[in-house]
């Protein structure tokens, strides 16, 4: 790219394994912003087995919608040249094809083998399998898992530098009895990330170089206190290009017309939401729930961890969150009476016709039930892998002494949480925002104070790819290659993503205040005080078991004043008074009194009748059809 060039004009696509999405963001007087998006199918497979079909044929819905040309033939214009023609940089991400596939091995189940899992689903991967030392496989056992399972890539880890070997060592035999074949193409060796105590390489190069493509980095232990997972995270990466990217259909094409490398779409997504916690300095959970597997990505005290609840989903998946759930915890969010047995046709119909939407009100209402519970799954899985390192003895001081905290406990805590992103169909397109709102606060259960939002189109992948331009050029110096643009235009992209996610990506929902805590329904929770300058927004007492909408635009802040009663905290601790800024959205403020943790009510006539208060007070789904549905079902 020309020196000369400075970046006003970003193309993006994101090739997921059924769509295949572009976005066009331009500067315009106030920053950068998003002009059109579109889509097509994805072309991975027969009968066109080249990805960069579906990729040309997105940019031409944009190049339509935007009366732009950006295609001579099937190539980019690069640089922009006027108004209508050309683009200056073009990124991509991608998951067609399945994604990235790892199998990680590590020698104690809890310990290693959890941190190289953790640096492989950092980085954008689906974890097929875990083998430990410890984890009660007979070896031959071991051996035939890795033969059947053909991933793209092993990350193997263990011991931390100057330990013993031994353990790491059989591990790497294992791996060579094997002899694991890769999944995309026959013509190359697998490759295997080493990144175990230092003192074992020179043994695992023994064993491994003949039959492996064996790269080694930087150990992901070092030591018990402290985890390394950034250069296994960057191989990974690296390796996703250079071996699974190359062989998948049409993607050596597709690499060569992108100016930065393609990422795994759940990497970019982590990327962005790891950029985001760091550049405003909160704590942030991010949830993308899809028809197979729900992810969930979380910044809390500084450490980034995601993980992929591969059979949670609303589609294919959608049985396993019914099995998993159960059907009496699905049925608590039902606002109506329904048979147990109608409901699991339903879902089992759902399951067999994937692709279908809700077309009623009934079924929009039990979609969203299952939606709860496949994101409260998703997040009690993930509280058990963002945890702190385990088999750490840590120094103590008194207080913490008497709370007997212990290492391996949950990094997830709702009440220091600043903000939660909810994205995937069944949030981002819910017909009215208050049914995202609330199935997140119902899955979640956030505490104290908590700014919710949601993706509006998904373009999360397309900007995290974009943020990651300055670490791309960072990269490219380091290794002595000519950087795909200057340090300026790098700047200039990492900007773009994060004025474009603030301004187009978020659609902002609004500010809940949950007070944390358990009480007697109809005894007051917290006094409460919202003003707008001289306006008085809200001013009274909620009680428990009360849910409060009160509208504030987006954009607009509120000044509010929060006293729990004794037994309740919002944050400052029980019974203490709380002062903050609050700030509206779509949904306005919501005020859950409903305490924390919280349960919806057991008995079927009291649980319809407090649902079906909560969906009149916040205005959740039109009332008249809701009270025609609620006659139907009595």
């Amino acid at each position: 790219m020309s020196e000369k060039v400075r970046i006003e004009r970003i193309i993006a696509t994101d090739c997921g394994s059924t769509t295949t999405k572009a976005i066009l963001i331009e500067k315009k007087g106030e920053g950068f912003r998003l002009i059109a998006r579109g889509e097509a199918p994805t072309t991975v497979e027969a009968p066109f087995e080249d990805v960069t079909r579906g990729v040309l044929n997105a940019f031409r819905e944009v190049e339509e919608l935007t009366q732009t040309k950006f295609l001579e033939g099937e190539k980019l214009i690069k640089p922009h040249k006027n108004g209508r023609e050309g683009v200056d940089i073009y990124v991509s991400t991608s998951s067609a094809g399945g994604g990235l596939q790892m199998l990680v091995a590590g020698v104690v189940k809890s310990m290693t083998a959890e941190s190289a899992a953790r640096a492989a689903l950092g980085a954008g991967a689906i974890v097929m399998e875990v083998i430990a030392s410890n984890d009660g496989r007979m070896p031959h056992e071991r051996v035939e898992l890795i033969r059947r399972l053909r991933p793209d890539m092993i990350l193997l880890a263990g011991g931390v530098d100057g330990g013993t070997i031994k353990h790491v060592v059989e591990l790497a035999e294992l791996i060579a009895a094997a002899d694991p074949k890769p999944r995309f193409g026959t013509g190359y060796k697998l490759p295997v990330i080493y990144a175990g105590n230092k003192d074992a390489r020179e043994k695992i190069r023994e064993i491994l170089e003949e039959k492996v493509e064996l790269y080694i980095v930087d150990n992901i232990r070092p030591v018990l206190e402290r985890e390394n997972l950034g250069p296994a995270r960057d191989k990974i990466h690296e390796l996703f290009m250079e071996h699974v990217m190359q062989h998948a259909p049409g993607y050596n094409k597709l690499m060569t017309w992108t100016d930065v490398p393609i990422m795994p779409t759940p990497g970019a997504v982590g990327f962005l939401v790891e950029k985001v916690a760091r550049e405003f300095n909160i704590e942030v959970l991010g949830v993308d729930i899809g028809g197979a597997t729900t992810d969930i990505f979380s910044v809390f005290q500084g450490v980034f961890n995601r993980t992929v609840s591969a059979n949670l989903g609303m589609s294919y998946s959608i049985s396993n969150v019914m099995v998993e759930a159960g059907i009496e915890n699905i049925l608590r969010w039902v606002p109506f009476k329904i048979d147990e047995s109608d409901l699991r046709n339903r879902i089992r119909n759902k399951m067999i016709r994937p692709t279908t939407i809700p077309q009623t009100l009934e079924e929009l209402i039990i979609e969203q039930a299952i939606a709860r519970e496949a994101l409260r799954l998703a997040l009690e899985h993930h509280k058990t892998m963002a945890v702190g390192l385990k088999g750490v003895q840590q120094e103590r001081t008194i207080s913490e002494a008497f709370e007997q905290r212990l290492s391996g406990e949950t990094l997830v805590n709702m009440m220091t949480l600043n903000l939660v992103i909810g994205s995937g169909g069944a949030l981002s397109h819910a017909p009215r925002r208050v049914q995202a709102a609330l199935m997140m606060l119902d899955a979640f259960q956030p505490e104290g104070v908590t700014m919710l939002t949601v993706d509006s189109i998904f373009m999360m992948p397309h900007l995290g790819v974009l943020a990651n331009v300055p670490k791309e050029v960072q990269k490219a110096k380091s290794e002595g290659q000519e950087p795909p643009v200057d340090d300026e235009n790098a700047e200039t992209c990492e900007k773009a993503a994060l004025e474009v996610f603030d301004r187009d990506c978020l659609i902002r929902l609004g500010t809940a205040i949950a007070p944390k805590g358990v009480g007697k329904p109809g005894k007051p929770v917290a006094k409460i005080r919202i003003t707008k300058g001289e306006q008085v927004l809200w001013d009274g007492e909620l009680m428990f078991g009360q849910m409060v909408r009160i509208p504030l635009g987006v954009g607009e802040k509120a000044h509010a004043v929060i006293e729990p009663e004794k037994g309740f905290d919002v944050g400052e601790g029980k019974g203490k008074r709380m002062e903050t800024e609050v700030e509206g959205g779509v949904v306005g403020i919501i005020l859950d009194g409903r305490g924390r943790p919280f349960e919806p009510p057991k008995d079927e006539r009291e649980r319809v009748e407090k649902l079906s208060e909560w969906i009149k007070v916040l205005d959740v789904y039109p009332w008249e059809k809701y009270e025609a549905l609620l006659k139907s079902h009595t």
